[in-house]
């Protein structure tokens, strides 16, 4: 496949989860399908994708099941360096 943004070949589909909200409306999606290009490093969603995640995000109470998770939080003292 051919990456929208810089036009080479290279891209290659990977699964990601994606969270939505946070504390007790935290809400899960697992296997997410991402484009991940080899050649620029760019990373995108699909429109097919992205609508599949909206509706999931409106069916969320009936769509998804209650699953116990731990969640750390990052904190770090100080600026960040790059």
């Amino acid at each position: 496949m051919v990456c929208d943004m810089c036009g080479k070949d290279g891209i290659r589909q990977r699964y990601v989860s994606r969270s939505y909200g946070k504390g007790e409306a935290l809400f899960v999606i697992e296997d997410v399908p991402m484009l991940s290009c080899t050649q620029c490093g760019e990373s995108y969603l699909t429109a097919q994708t992205l609508h599949e995640i909206e509706r999931l995000k409106r069916l969320h109470q009936s769509a998804a099941t209650k699953r116990p998770v731990t969640v750390a939080v990052f904190a770090v003292e100080g600026p960040l360096s790059p």
